[in-house]
Formats: C-alpha cells, sequence, structure tokens
C-alpha cells in the first residue's frame, strides 16, 4: 500500500478510496477487509466498496465525490466507460513493467519467467483497452538473479508510489504530457494459472529456478515427493557436484544429498540447490531440517 500511503501524506486531498467488498476469511469465514480499506479508515477517508462499476448504482458514490482524479493499483474489478469518464484529468494506473512490455495480470512474474534482467513501474493512462494506455513516465530497476517476485513486488510498491506523486503534480501543473505506447515490443501477462507451478525436473536448472522465484510468495513452485506434494520456496542454482560422485551418473529429479545448507537436484540439464521447502499439511522448513527429519538418500521429484 505504498501508493495509498503516499497520497494520504502528500498535498492532495484524497477524498475517498474503492476498494473491493469484504470478504469471508479465516476458519470461521467471517467477513474480513481489506488491508487498503483498514488503512483508508485508519486515516479517515471515506470508503466506498460497490459490487460493481458498471451499473449506475454501483457508480453513485464515486460520481458523488466528483473527483478530479481517479488512481488505479490492483483494483481487481473492471472499470466501464462511464467510470473512466468521471474525473476530469482521467484515471491514473501504476503498472508493473516497461510497457509495452508484459502488459496484463501478471507483469512481474512473467518478467521473471522470462529471464527478464530490468523491469520497473510505468505510470500509465488508464482507457478501455487493455494497459494500452499512454505513459507518463516509467521507473526501470534491474532484477537481481536471486529476486522473488514478492522482492519485486515490494520494490516496485515503493518505486511507483513515489512515481505517482510525481506524474500528479505534472498532470495538474500541466507540465506532463504522456507519450503513446510504441508498437513494437508488446508482450502479455497472462493470468498465472496454479498448474504452471508444478516443476519438470526435465527442465534446465535456470529454468527451474526461474520459476521458483516468479511463484514465491504465490502460488509457491510445487513437485512431489514419494507421491505427496512437495512445495518449494526458496531454491538456487547450484554448482556441479564432484564429476566422479554419484551425480554424475544422477537423472531428472534425483536427490543428491546436502550441499552446504541446501539439499541438491539434478535438473535435464545443471543442478538446484533446496533452500526451503514444505511438506502438505506442514510449515515450511530449512532443507537441513528437512533431511533431518525424512531422508532422502536415493529418492527422486516428480514421483
Amino acid at each position: 500500500m505504498p501508493a495509498l500511503r503516499a497520497l494520504i501524506a502528500s498535498r492532495h486531498e484524497l477524498i475517498g478510496v474503492l476498494t473491493q467488498p469484504d470478504r469471508p476469511a479465516g476458519r470461521g469465514r467471517e467477513l474480513r477487509a481489506s488491508a487498503v480499506k483498514a488503512e483508508a479508515v485508519a486515516a479517515g477517508v471515506p470508503v466506498a466498496q460497490p459490487v460493481t462499476l458498471k451499473t449506475t448504482a454501483g457508480r453513485a458514490e464515486f460520481v458523488a465525490w466528483r473527483p478530479d482524479l481517479l488512481v488505479v493499483v490492483a483494483y481487481g474489478l473492471i472499470l466501464p466507460a462511464e467510470a473512466l469518464a468521471v474525473p476530469r484529468f482521467g484515471c491514473l494506473n501504476i503498472h508493473g513493467s516497461l510497457l509495452p512490455r508484459w502488459r496484463g495480470a501478471a507483469p512481474i512474474q512473467r518478467a521473471i519467467l522470462a529471464g527478464d534482467t530490468e523491469t520497473g513501474v510505468s505510470i500509465m493512462q488508464l482507457e478501455a483497452g487493455l494497459d494500452t494506455g499512454p505513459v507518463y513516465l516509467e521507473r526501470r530497476i534491474p532484477i537481481s538473479p536471486h529476486a522473488t517476485a514478492g522482492d519485486l513486488h515490494d520494490e516496485l510498491s515503493q518505486q511507483g508510489a513515489a512515481a505517482l506523486l510525481e506524474a500528479i503534480d505534472g498532470l495538474v501543473a500541466g507540465t506532463m504530457q504522456p507519450r503513446a505506447q510504441p508498437a513494437a515490443g508488446v508482450t502479455y501477462a497472462r493470468k498465472i494459472d496454479k498448474a504452471e507451478a508444478r516443476i519438470d525436473w526435465h527442465a534446465d536448472a535456470e529454468v527451474i529456478d526461474r520459476q521458483v522465484r516468479a511463484f514465491n510468495p504465490q502460488p509457491i513452485a510445487e513437485t512431489t515427493l514419494g507421491g505427496e506434494s512437495l512445495r518449494i520456496h526458496r531454491a538456487r542454482l547450484a554448482t556441479a557436484p564432484e564429476p566422479e560422485g554419484p551425480a554424475a551418473r544422477s537423472i531428472p529429479g534425483q536427490l543428491l544429498g546436502m550441499q552446504q545448507d541446501a539439499l541438491l537436484v539434478a535438473c535435464g540439464t545443471g543442478y538446484l540447490a533446496l533452500e526451503v521447502v514444505q511438506r502438505a499439511g506442514k510449515r515450511p522448513v530449512a532443507a537441513r531440517d528437512f533431511v533431518n527429519a525424512k531422508p532422502v538418500d536415493g529418492l527422486r521429484l516428480g514421483t
């Protein structure tokens, strides 16, 4: 919520917050407010929670606010043209990629999966198309070879909040004009399917490493061991073991023992060292604790 906090603390008047309705959560399935709502209420900002903005009734409270500008950050509901037309300065969106690369729902995960070395945030004008609007400004950051989607999300959220305030100031002052997105370089970041988190140990170790990082904190990369689910929370690329050791004759998915503090696994090409794993119904644990509790010599993942 860095963007919301930045707006609350800024010189601009935040007249209201739109967020989705409270949802059932926890074992008791009691209605629970979103973190966005809680933050807004704590700051004394009015909150509206329409089920949809596609109807006149659903937009009524938003329209009554008569906003000059609407800022959209991972709202999760479709904004119809009628809603986009309400603010006189239009609608700004913080998008987690360098547009037009990775338009769509999962730009952070897709950037990691593709092996991108750079990403960023784009402050764009919302329009009817999917992330097709002109861009006011962008902030670029490198993607660390060890960064998870969660790490990138947090860093981009901070960058996006600062860039948003800069864009709003320029928009209101009339000193900043958006640029149309180029026609070349368009890619789409489709929504993540949980099935994509299933690891194929015949793949290259670098591909699997990206998979583990892209799906942390959710849905978490997954494999099987002895027919039971095993989730891989953290891993790293590993150096090749001794050429004359058992790994020289290993097959994809074979567990090769501990390498320092991690559990070594053979891949189609190369090796991966598992650092944090989670058995079904259990909490995530360090690889050393996992091995101490369950001997894995000679076992193979994916079986």
